[in-house]
């Protein structure tokens, strides 16, 4: 099994990108205690956010300085906007402030914290509740002011992408009091219509003015709602809770009108297009076709059936014949192998038939030899005691004493009446 095995510059990138695709990491506020605080010569502000248990490094670029009306030094209590990204050199993390203001600057800001993290607890901003935005929308319906450069520059753009789209426009206060109850009525409405796709939104304004949007009213609406929604309120910097909720954040009006509205002049390129890699590709695979079928048919010419039909005829009588040769061949010299072991086990028994012949002549002369059926012929007798034992010494009776002695045509029973020693020749004293 293969390892992928990666660089160094490759993990950092990847996760660099898995950053760049987090909505949360793009638009985050988050407060605490600065440290660390040092003003670079280029203009920059590098600087540490902690709070009791945590830290995170943090950088404002001279860009964006135009937004900071204080001097940032130790030990303030700041909120930070911004962007949570890697730098890849380094591969760590850190927040790129896009605007710092100090705590208790207002009470909007800490509304706007705790409304969202009250949401994302509930997993309203939860990635799997987000819906995909059609790619190729008919209907599109606007909840936004009826007058004003919002859906000024949304017609603009989608009659330059698509003069055939349908723009539904619901016109909504977008700002006081009553602008979430109309914003929120505006997306149930047009929800109930079968849309492809809604824009909410407005211009451009401070907090208080987009303040509207970042009303639970709104932001429940925007979440119940079954069409998809875009929400684009505001410039690229604005961050709203209906942006967290939506399906899809787009910087402004204009942006949200490009990700609705398809191109139709470059959906019409792409038809074409396709059709022409289709007509290209179906010549080519005709072209291909043909040019088999042709290879085929001159294979069917050189190699008939019938012709192959023959070959294997012959091929099979010539292996046939084969075989009968090397059955006779082997049948004919397993006969001569069996010949000659017949051969040889006749002799080998021819042999040992005359040596046992010469062995029993041999054996039966001495067995005649050594007969005592012989012996007692010639007037010997066999003595045993009363036992049956062998009687071979004169020390085995006593005077009274009954022994058996067996003759050529009998045996009769004696009495021992007196037994005297003799020396044996060869014997001591």
């Amino acid at each position: 099994m293969t390892k992928n095995v990666y660089t160094v510059g490759q993990v950092n990138a990847y996760i660099k990108n898995m950053f760049a695709q987090d909505f949360m990491m793009n638009r985050i506020y988050v407060k605490g205690e600065v440290s660390n605080c040092k003003y670079h010569t280029s203009g920059h502000i590098y600087f540490t956010l902690k709070d009791g248990g945590a830290q995170i490094a943090a950088v404002m670029f001279a860009g964006q300085r135009k937004g900071l009306d204080f001097e940032l030094r130790e030990g303030q209590e700041v909120t930070v906007s911004g962007t949570v990204d890697v730098y890849e050199r380094d591969g760590r993390y850190q927040l790129y402030a896009k605007e710092i203001t100090r705590e208790g600057k207002g009470d909007l800001f800490r509304q706007f914290e705790k409304l969202r993290n009250e949401l994302e607890e509930m997993g309203m901003f939860d990635s799997s509740y987000k819906q995909p935005i059609p790619k190729y929308a008919r209907k599109v319906g606007i909840v936004t002011a009826g007058t004003g450069a919002a859906i000024r520059d949304i017609m603009n753009i989608s009659a330059r992408r698509n003069p055939y789209v349908q723009l539904i426009l619901y016109p909504a206060l977008v700002q006081g009091e009553q602008a979430k109850y109309s914003i929120a009525k505006g997306i149930e409405t047009l929800d109930r219509m079968g849309l492809d796709v809604l824009i909410v939104g407005r211009g451009g304004g401070s907090i208080e003015d987009l303040w509207a949007f970042n009303e639970e009213m709104v932001a429940r609406a925007i979440f119940n709602c079954t069409t998809p929604v875009i929400s684009a309120v505001g410039h690229e910097t604005d961050v709203t809770i209906a942006d967290y909720v939506a399906d899809l954040r787009a910087p402004t009006p204009s942006a949200a009108a490009e990700l609705a509205v398809f191109d139709y002049g470059q959906f019409v390129e792409q038809v074409n297009l396709y059709r022409q890699v289709l007509e290209r590709s179906m010549e080519r695979r005709l072209e291909k076709l043909h040019f088999r079928l042709d290879q085929c048919g001159m294979r069917l010419k050189l190699l008939s059936p019938e012709r192959q039909l023959n070959d294997r005829r012959q091929r099979l009588a010539d292996m046939e014949s084969r075989l009968e040769r090397m059955m006779e061949e082997e049948l004919g010299a397993s006969r001569l192998k069996l010949e000659d072991r017949k051969r040889r086990l006749e002799a080998q028994m021819a042999a040992g038939l005359t040596e046992g012949k010469h062995r029993l002549a041999l054996l039966s002369g001495r067995l005649d030899g050594l007969s005592p059926l012989k012996k007692l012929g010639g007037g010997y007798g066999f003595v045993t005691d009363a036992r049956g034992r062998a009687f071979t010494s004169i020390a085995q009776a006593e005077p009274g004493d009954i022994i058996r002695i067996s003759v050529k045509d009998g045996r009769a029973d004696a009495r021992v009446v007196e037994t005297e020693s003799m020396k044996l020749p060869g014997s001591e004293g």
